[in-house]
C-alpha cells in the first residue's frame, strides 16, 4: 500500500481546543466549560447523612418537655426577678404591707407627739433668747414657797440688788454672793463689821453700793430679832398672807404690778423694826421670788405647778407655824 493510502485509512484525532496565546505570555486560556468541569472534579464532595424521621409521640413527648422546661425556666427567671426586687425594695427601706390593725392607746400616744415636742410656754419675759441660768432660774426657783431662814435671806438680798443689777447679772454672780457672805448665814454675817463689809470687793470694785452693803449687815441683825420674836423669819414674812401664798391670774405681763397693799404693808412693819432698803418694790420683787405670792402668768407651765406645791405642803407647815407662835406666846406671858 501506498502512503497515501495508510493516512487515508487512520482514524482522525480527537481534535481539542486550541490553546490561544494570550497578550501576556504563553498563559492559555481554557473555556468556561471546561474549566467548570476540572473544577468540579477536582473538588472533593461530602457524603450525605440520611435524616431519620422520629415517630409523632416522640416529638410531642419532646415538645411537651421543652414546654415544660421552658415555663421552669420563666418561673425561676420570674422568681429571681421577684426576689431581687425585694432585695432592692429592701435596700430602699420599704417595708412591706401589713395588714390594718386598729391603733393602741400608745400608738395614738406617738402620734401625737409632734404636739408634745413644742417648747414649755413660759413668762414673756423669758424668751428663747434668755440666758439658760435665767431660765433655769424661772423654772426651778421663782415663784416656789421658801421657808428656810438662809434661803429667805438670800433672795431678799438678791431682791435689793435688782436696784442695780438684772436678774441675769445676779445669778451669774450668785456664787459670790455666797462665798462674800458666808452662805447667807444671818447669824455670821451679822458679826461683820462695816470696815469688813466695805471691803467686800471683786477685781477691785464693791460687790455691791455702800448704801446696800450697810444694809446687808442690819437687816442681818434685824433677822436675828425676828427669829427670837416669832421663832423664825419664815414664820415672820409668811404671816402677812396668813401662811398661805397669794395667786394672781394674770394672763399678760404688763397686768403684773410692781408694787402691791399688802407689800406696802410689810415694807412699812420691816422698816419700823429697823430693816434698810426695804421699800414696796423691792419687797414685792421679795414676795414673788420668795413663793409669797405667785405672779406667774396663767399661761406659763410653772403657775399650775407651783400651786400644786403648795397644796400638797401647805397643811403640815401651817400646824408647824401655828405650834411655834403658840411656844412664842408661852414663853412671852412667862415672862411676863
Amino acid at each position: 500500500m501506498s502512503v497515501a493510502t495508510k493516512l487515508k485509512s487512520s482514524p482522525k484525532p480527537v481534535t481539542e481546543p486550541r490553546a490561544i496565546l494570550g497578550p501576556t505570555g504563553n498563559r492559555a486560556r481554557v473555556s468556561d466549560e471546561s474549566k467548570r468541569k476540572t473544577e468540579a472534579l477536582k473538588k472533593p464532595q461530602r457524603p450525605k447523612i440520611p435524616v431519620s424521621r422520629s415517630p409523632k409521640s416522640v416529638v410531642q413527648s419532646n415538645v411537651s418537655v421543652d414546654s415544660c422546661c421552658s415555663s421552669d425556666s420563666s418561673s425561676s427567671n420570674s422568681s429571681l426577678k421577684t426576689v431581687s426586687s425585694t432585695k432592692t425594695v429592701k435596700r430602699k427601706g420599704v417595708k412591706p404591707v401589713k395588714p390594718h390593725v386598729a391603733p393602741t392607746a400608745d400608738e395614738v400616744v406617738t402620734g401625737i407627739s409632734p404636739v408634745i415636742s413644742k417648747p414649755l410656754k413660759r413668762c414673756d419675759w423669758i424668751t428663747p433668747f434668755s440666758d439658760p441660768l435665767y431660765t433655769s432660774f424661772h423654772d426651778e426657783e421663782w415663784g416656789v414657797p421658801v421657808h428656810d431662814d438662809r434661803k429667805l435671806f438670800e433672795l431678799l438680798v438678791l431682791s435689793q440688788a435688782l436696784a442695780e443689777l438684772s436678774w441675769q447679772t445676779i445669778l451669774n454672780k450668785r456664787d459670790m454672793f455666797r462665798k462674800l457672805f458666808d452662805n447667807f448665814d444671818p447669824s455670821s454675817v451679822a458679826q461683820y463689821t462695816e470696815k469688813k463689809m466695805l471691803l467686800l470687793k471683786v477685781d477691785g470694785n464693791l460687790v455691791l453700793y455702800e448704801p446696800k452693803l450697810r444694809a446687808v449687815l442690819e437687816n442681818a441683825k434685824q433677822i436675828l430679832k425676828v427669829q427670837q420674836e416669832f421663832g423664825s423669819f419664815s414664820n415672820y414674812c409668811w404671816g402677812f398672807v396668813n401662811q398661805k401664798p397669794l395667786r394672781n391670774g394674770f394672763r399678760f405681763a404688763r397686768q403684773v404690778p410692781v408694787k402691791t397693799p399688802k407689800a406696802e404693808l410689810m415694807s412699812k412693819d420691816m422698816m419700823q423694826r429697823g430693816f434698810r432698803c426695804v421699800g414696796p418694790t423691792v419687797v414685792y420683787s421679795f414676795m414673788q421670788v420668795a413663793g409669797i405670792v405667785n405672779d406667774h402668768l396663767v399661761t406659763c407651765f410653772r403657775y399650775q405647778e407651783c400651786s400644786a406645791s403648795v397644796q400638797k405642803d401647805v397643811k403640815p407647815k401651817i400646824e408647824e407655824i401655828e405650834r411655834l407662835t403658840k411656844d412664842v406666846e408661852n414663853t412671852c406671858l412667862s415672862r411676863k
